[in-house]
């Protein structure tokens, strides 16, 4: 599934539109949750920031792995009710918000997805990805990120460190500057943020 989205709407009002997310943290979705993601993010960017792309508006890639075309009919419970048309739209509100253009992908093929990170090198300004399943079994996807030489922020819809052991070891985590896990679609919301903020100090220094 191979899209670009057009900016419409804004972030507060899709953020306030969802409610809790099932297996995320109990905190409000606000100014605290914004706080750590900047600590998290900015912190690992400072210590080796990339050399952001001259794109204007700049382009970010947000990709999903397999089996996330069956959000809100795969284990609700788990992963909430929200689709991926859902994700999509508040992708695309956020970056209209933040002034990014966002190209919103999924694809149950790993070698797809890794060609959609090379290409990525030459059009985009920044990566947020979801793996999924390709998380703690891939090391392609991961030397394709690390090749990219983009700022990637990952995002998890539930706490990886919560579930199964062998979820607990994501190889595309060493590839990214930041990681979101357990906050349901907001956590796009966040990562998206978490890019702006990087490619905003980039175009400080």
């Amino acid at each position: 599934m191979r899209r670009r989205l057009p900016c419409h709407g804004r972030l507060s009002a899709a953020a306030g539109s969802r409610g809790p997310f099932p297996g995320a943290g109990t905190g409000s979705p606000g100014a605290a949750p914004l706080a750590v993601l900047k600590h998290t993010v900015l912190g690992a960017a400072t210590e080796s920031p990339r050399k952001v792309k001259n794109v204007n508006p700049p382009l970010i890639l947000v990709l999903n792995g397999p089996n996330l075309n069956m959000l809100g009919t795969r284990e609700p419970a788990l992963y909430g009710a929200d689709t991926l048309d859902d994700i999509e739209a508040l992708c695309a509100e956020t970056g209209e918000a933040l002034g990014l253009a966002i190209d919103f992908r999924q694809s149950n093929l790993e070698g797809e997805l890794i060609s959609w990170i090379q290409e990525a090198r030459s059009s985009a300004a920044g990566i947020v990805i979801n793996p999924a399943g390709y998380s703690h079994t891939s090391i392609a996807l991961m030397d394709a990120l690390l090749a990219s030489d983009l700022p990637v922020v990952e995002v998890h819809l539930t706490n990886i460190h919560r579930r199964e052991s062998f979820r607990h070891l994501s190889y595309v985590s060493r590839a990214a500057q930041g990681v979101i896990c357990g906050l349901g679609p907001h956590g796009y919301a966040l990562a998206l943020r978490g890019i702006a903020s990087i490619l905003a100090q980039a175009e400080e220094n």
